[in-house]
């Protein structure tokens, strides 16, 4: 019962806290990327992951500091839950999410969020969605952006894999920036689609860089996918440590 109240109470101030940010965006289109990304992403983001803390005691841990570059990277990640979606815009430098055309209909929510930038693309367009992604992910990166790939495509459950595409692969080999590989735990404790929330740590591991230099879109995509599938099965289950 518990758990069911400190998961509306955190829903509600969902809500509340998006439908303001709405507003901010609005505010603040006149004014360049980035500087709509810190004033509504950011920021957002920040209030979020400190109400979730506080009303269900969910936190992270970060390990693989080290491997954060300083220039601008594709992200490829593991994607379990709508923690991360939430998480990586406080942890992590600007950013543009590689995501489905639909979500920006969305009242609120997908409107703020197109203020930001994403790179917004028909999945079912086969080879010209390759194209929409380099051609909008090359002008993200050369403004200094990172972009955001989710290979697998939407939430898998733990344990599970999806079937990694190409896309993200495909615009790192595009444009000779590096790949940087995430692995996450989020979904032990924010599950799939799930109202629930369970309190805990998540850990989310950050790779090395891969340097995509004399490598090929599928070649470059395996090499992701072993490295974020092995780090999943070393943090899965883990709840020690703290943020």
């Amino acid at each position: 019962m518990i758990r069911l109240l400190r998961s509306a109470l955190f829903l509600a101030g969902m809500v509340i806290f998006t439908v303001v940010y709405f507003f901010v965006a609005v505010l603040a289109r006149p004014f360049s990327l980035k500087i709509r990304y810190y004033v509504v992403a950011k920021a957002w983001s920040r209030v979020m992951l400190g109400w979730l803390r506080l009303t269900c005691g969910l936190k992270y841990r970060v390990i693989g500091w080290e491997n954060v570059p300083e220039t601008p990277v594709v992200v490829l990640s593991k994607h379990q839950s709508a923690w991360e979606t939430l998480a990586f815009q406080s942890i992590f430098p600007p950013l543009a999410w590689v995501l489905k055309r639909e979500l920006l209909r969305i009242p609120i929510f997908g409107w703020a969020l197109a203020v930001v930038g994403p790179i917004a693309i028909d999945r079912g367009s086969g080879r010209e969605a390759l194209r929409q992604i380099v051609a909008q992910g090359k002008a993200r990166l050369g403004k200094g952006i990172w972009v955001v790939v989710f290979p697998e495509g939407t939430r898998v459950n733990p344990g599970e894999k999806g079937k990694y595409n190409i896309g993200g692969a495909w615009l790192a080999t595009h444009t000779g920036v590096p790949v940087l590989p995430i692995a996450h735990n989020a979904g032990e404790f924010w599950g799939r689609n799930a109202f629930l929330k369970s309190p805990g740590v998540i850990t989310l591991s950050i790779g090395k860089p891969i340097d995509v230099t004399g490598m090929k879109a599928d070649e470059l995509n395996d090499r992701a996918e072993r490295w974020i599938e092995a780090e999943m099965a070393r943090i899965s289950g883990r709840r020690d440590g703290g943020a």
